[in-house]
């Protein structure tokens, strides 16, 4: 049984940098392919960076430059580090593991004006 659980939202000032962790369990590879998804309130689920294999990443337009992706193996976390935030980054973020399709419970980020 895979379980993703996703850490690390909050409440952040415009400008300021959160990083929030997906820990993976259960029978997933460890290279396998990791998006992280948000959703606004009123919007539709969108993706916002994914992982492939070990380091090759890919970002929506609104994330490139200021998220980054990553996973570390060993612990089976995967990361997002979001910098210079705004208000529109509010959203539940989302991890999702793309083999099974399993998602986890999300968390809130808030970014205040």
């Amino acid at each position: 049984q895979v379980q993703l659980v996703e850490s690390g939202g909050g409440l952040v000032q415009s400008g300021g940098s959160l990083r929030l962790s997906c820990s993976v369990s259960g029978s997933i590879a460890s290279n396998s392919v990791m998006d992280w998804y948000r959703q606004a309130p009123g919007k539709q689920r969108e993706a916002v960076a994914s992982i492939f294999g070990r380091n090759l990443t890919s970002y929506a337009v609104s994330a490139k430059g200021r998220f980054t992706i990553s996973r570390d193996n060993t612990k089976n976390i995967v990361y997002l580090q979001m910098n210079t935030l705004k208000p529109e980054d509010t959203a539940v973020y989302y991890c999702h593991a793309v083999r099974g399709d399993h998602w986890g419970q999300g968390t809130q980020v808030t970014v205040s004006p």
